[in-house]
């Protein structure tokens, strides 16, 4: 931010003093925060149920279901809230849902 637009914000300014919002600084990717922490469920993958369907794959918000040369591989915990999303797809019961520890 530049010290012009900088504002000593005080309970006595006017809106017009305000800067007016809506303005990104920096712009964020998830991929730079660690936001697995927030989940209370953990997926867990059982890769000898897994026919490699995919179709976990695209529901998952988070993109924390890697895949590599057309196969899934574990979960991405780093970002994964466990949402449950991929439990409720998977058509061969491939992936338990338990309590985070």
């Amino acid at each position: 931010m530049t010290k012009e637009r900088k504002m000593n914000i005080r309970e006595d300014a006017s809106w017009k003093e305000m800067l007016q919002g809506g303005h990104i600084i920096d712009a964020g990717n998830a991929e730079d925060f660690k936001t697995g922490d927030w989940r209370s469920m953990r997926p867990v993958w059982l890769p000898d149920k897994c026919k490699q369907c995919l179709l976990c794959w695209p529901v998952c918000p988070d993109m924390a279901i890697p895949v590599e040369n057309g196969k899934r591989k574990d979960f991405d915990f780093d970002h994964c809230k466990g949402c449950g999303i991929c439990v409720e797809v998977c058509p061969f019961k491939a992936i338990d849902f338990v309590e985070e520890e």
